[in-house]
């Protein structure tokens, strides 16, 4: 059946689309994010370097753990994502976790970013663009669900296409 890919079928290998399920692990080893479905295509920079490494020649089946420095993860904290806001500029309630959407400035260039409520006073809110996970090592665990030939458009274009992957 065209289309369907079994285990054993397909090794991960440059330009091979790939579903996985990812589980990523704090320092003290408790699972903080769960991804059941995320696929990239590899060799494309879609994750951390090492892991993408580890995977090279896997099938869908195999288990792979790697343990990832904060440099390796999501890199080092910066203070510049940090930033100090007027509460007046929040309607209603807020919560430490909350999340909004803006924007920084960086080398004379404004970058969309998401913004992480991490502090709340009466008179100020200050929120962290930084990802929760920076700054920490980290253990990736995941599970290869399929392996398939990426198309040569995929291929062009640098990312997955299709159900689970990205859409034009």
């Amino acid at each position: 059946m065209p289309g369907v890919y079994h285990a054993g079928a397909m090794k991960i290998i440059a330009n091979s689309v790939v579903a996985l399920s990812i589980d990523l692990l704090d320092a003290r080893g408790e699972r903080v994010q769960r991804n059941p479905q995320y696929v990239y295509l590899h060799g494309h920079a879609g994750l951390f370097p090492k892991l993408e490494a580890a995977l090279e020649g896997r099938e869908a089946g195999e288990k792979v753990r790697v343990k990832l420095a904060a440099a390796d993860a999501f890199g080092a904290r910066d203070p510049k994502m940090v930033r100090v806001e007027p509460r007046g500029s929040f309607p209603g309630k807020l919560k430490v976790g909350m999340e909004f959407e803006g924007e920084m400035k960086h080398d004379d260039h404004t970058h969309p970013m998401v913004f992480r409520v991490t502090g709340v006073t009466d008179r100020e809110v200050t929120l962290d663009a930084n990802h929760p996970l920076a700054g920490e090592d980290i253990e990736v665990r995941c599970t290869v669900l399929e392996v398939r030939p990426a198309s040569p458009e995929e291929i062009a274009h640098g990312h997955a296409h299709g159900p689970g992957g990205h859409h034009h």
